[in-house]
This record gives structure tokens, sequence and C-alpha cells, in this order.
């Protein structure tokens, strides 16, 4: 099953990847995605075992962004792929039939792509402005995706999306009423003073907006 909540991590100064996971996973967070940038591959793989590890002790999924190749040498639950990644015709084909597989889009056209590509679930965003990713495209807000899932309902797309980008704990409810299944939060929670304590309110307010409608 897609969790409603999926938790990013980012490069933070003086805080590994690794132990943002871990505050995470001890927050209640079971879906963790680990967003490595410009790192080698064995520094990449390193971080990725130490969090495969934790994740396991936490029963948490791990879905390793943009590396196949990682996400494959790990075994992890799946990955997740951008616009420029591998398609999700071949990361089926290296990872197998059981791996989670998500995709990004910002349009329904875009949604309609990753379903018939056979994605388990989409990250559509962003909701607003980010600093946390390169290259962002058009900001779809509130409005966005209330069009975006209903166009999903008319055409029978009933796909898992997960809102992303710049979503704060106060943005939860809103969200929750266009229609999509869940966020996926990296900064609100990776930036704050104590993240472990922020988590755990993302949780509890996912649990309200989502999980008990």
């Amino acid at each position: 099953m897609i969790a409603h909540l999926h938790y990013i991590t980012q490069d933070v100064e003086g805080v590994p990847h690794q132990e943002l996971a871990l505050n995470a996973c001890i927050a209640g967070i079971d879906w963790i995605q680990l967003r490595v940038k410009n790192k080698s591959y064995n520094e990449w793989l390193d971080i990725a075992h130490k969090t495969e590890m934790i994740c396991r002790k936490y029963h948490a999924k791990l879905i390793i962004n943009d590396n196949v190749g990682i996400a494959k040498a790990i075994k992890a639950d799946g990955v997740h792929l951008g616009k420029t990644d591998m398609s999700p015709r071949e990361a089926r084909q290296e990872l197998g039939g059981t791996a989670i597989i998500g995709g990004t889009a910002n349009s329904f056209e875009e949604i309609e792509y990753l379903n018939d590509a056979g994605v388990n679930y989409i990250g559509l965003g962003p909701f607003r402005f980010t600093s946390t990713k390169e290259n962002l495209s058009p900001v779809l807000g509130l409005e966005g995706y209330k069009n975006i899932t209903e166009q999903c309902k008319k055409n029978g797309i009933s796909i898992p999306i997960i809102a992303i980008g710049g979503i704060k704990i106060e943005d939860i409810k809103s969200i929750a009423e266009t229609g999509v299944y869940g966020i996926a939060v990296a900064s609100a929670i990776s930036l704050t003073p104590n993240m472990f304590e922020t988590a755990k309110r993302f949780k509890s307010k996912v649990k309200i907006g989502f999980e008990k409608k």
C-alpha cells in the first residue's frame, strides 16, 4: 500500500541522510524517499545501505530517488523517477514486478503517460515554489490539484497522487480536500529546529486529513 505521507531526505549541513531517515522513522513515518544529489556512486551506495538498515529496523518503505542501479543494488522497495530519468517500463524490467515505481508529473497529460507506463504512484507538483528542486515546473496550487484530480476521475484514473513542493503543515487540510491521495515533504521537516517533533505533527495531521477520509 502507498503511504499518505512521504518523507524525502535532502542535503542538510552536518546531518547525514541516514540520520534524517532515522528521525522520521522514530517519529512514525513509514515511507522514506532517499534523495541524494552530487555524490559519487560509492558515496551514494554507502548512504543507501545505511538508510536501508534503518528502514528495515522500523518497517518503513525505502524508495530511492532517480537511481535504479542503487535501488537494485541494495534491494530497496522501489524507485522514484523524475522526467529525465530511466523510463518506468525500463525500471520495471530492471527491478521486477513487485518493486514500487513512482513518477513525477506536472499535468494531467503526464499522469496519463505514467499511468499507462505502469507506475504505482505519482508525485504531482509543485504545490508552491520550493528551492529544494532545481528546474522547477509551473506551480499548481490548490486549483491545479482540484482540476487534475477531476480530470483523473472523468478518465477512470485512480492511481495514488502525492502532492509535493513547498508543502507546510498548515496546508494539509486544504490539500486533502482537493482529492489527492497524500503529500510528500522534505524541507518542512528537515530544516526545522526539532525535526522529530515536526515529523510527529505532520504524521498526526496527515492521519486526520487523509487516512480518516
